[in-house]
């Protein structure tokens, strides 16, 4: 493992966001491994070479963009974060082949599973009627072993008959595939940040209010048929999000006050 001071720059000493930088780059090397404890203040500070208000500046910095925690009370301490889980909306994929694509081993747990009327909510996202029969289903996902996410997905009873009774544990996307021939073409998706109530931290093993992403998906087949109304509730701190978007091209139109507008480039001098 290398010298937590081995990068220590010469010359002036060194600020919170040389501390922060030196620190940052040891997790990316693999020198700071995840769950690894950095010590105790007094002693991290002498080991860096800096005063502790240095680097305390340097923690605050690191713990708010999630490269490490701090746990307190007896037994705490401070620890690099686990590996985030990259969330990619640029295509519709299961959180169990997300999560092997990254190198996690993936998990999943039924917390429930049965057949209930639509309600009003599943209703409009699936253009079903309220008294309609779905399939309610709500799972945790792991990774390597930990939970990730809360997973409440709805399904239209009579396009998945038998599924209560199937095996639930790996990606619903595969076995409805399968089984069924609906296989995911289109989802819109709706993402924002809440806060975990006391039910969603106990069961992703986070403190009550700690924030979550939430993203809430409506999924179709290439036919158009609507088959899935979900809603997932990710570890804030232990997900990003990213998506792959296209620049738009040098020449094309655009449609201003009811007349076609001709976009160019400039002609060069």
């Amino acid at each position: 493992m290398d010298s937590i001071v081995a990068d220590e720059p010469s010359g002036i000493g060194p600020t919170g966001e040389d501390v922060r930088r030196r620190i940052v780059g040891m997790v990316e090397r693999g020198s700071l491994q995840p769950g690894e404890k950095l010590g105790a203040e007094r002693e991290l500070a002498t080991r860096l070479g800096v005063s502790r208000s240095t680097l305390r500046q340097a923690l605050a910095s690191l713990e708010e963009s999630g490269v490490i925690r701090r746990v307190p009370g007896r037994g705490g301490g401070t620890f690099i974060a686990s590996a985030k889980v990259e969330r990619d909306l640029s295509r519709i994929v299961g959180v169990p082949m997300l999560l092997r694509d990254q190198g996690f081993t993936a998990g999943s747990r039924v917390v429930s599973v049965g057949v209930a009327t639509a309600g009003p909510d599943a209703a409009e996202a699936l253009g079903i009627r309220e008294e309609d029969f779905v399939v309610d289903l709500v799972r945790i996902r792991l990774a390597d072993g930990a939970p990730i996410s809360l997973e409440h997905a709805v399904f239209p009873a009579e396009l998945v008959p038998g599924l209560p009774e199937r095996d639930l544990g790996g990606s619903i996307y595969e076995l409805i595939d399968r089984e069924y021939g609906l296989r995911p073409e289109e989802a819109i998706e709706h993402i924002e940040v809440t806060e975990a109530g006391a039910l969603e931290a106990s069961i992703l093993g986070i403190a009550a209010g700690s924030p979550l992403v939430s993203i809430t998906r409506t999924t179709r087949d290439p036919h158009g048929v609507v088959f899935e109304y979900s809603r997932d509730l990710f570890r804030a701190d232990r997900t990003r999000i990213s998506v792959r978007v296209k620049g738009s091209p040098t020449h094309e139109t655009a449609r201003l006050r009811g007349r076609v507008v001709e976009l160019v480039p400039p002609q060069e001098a």
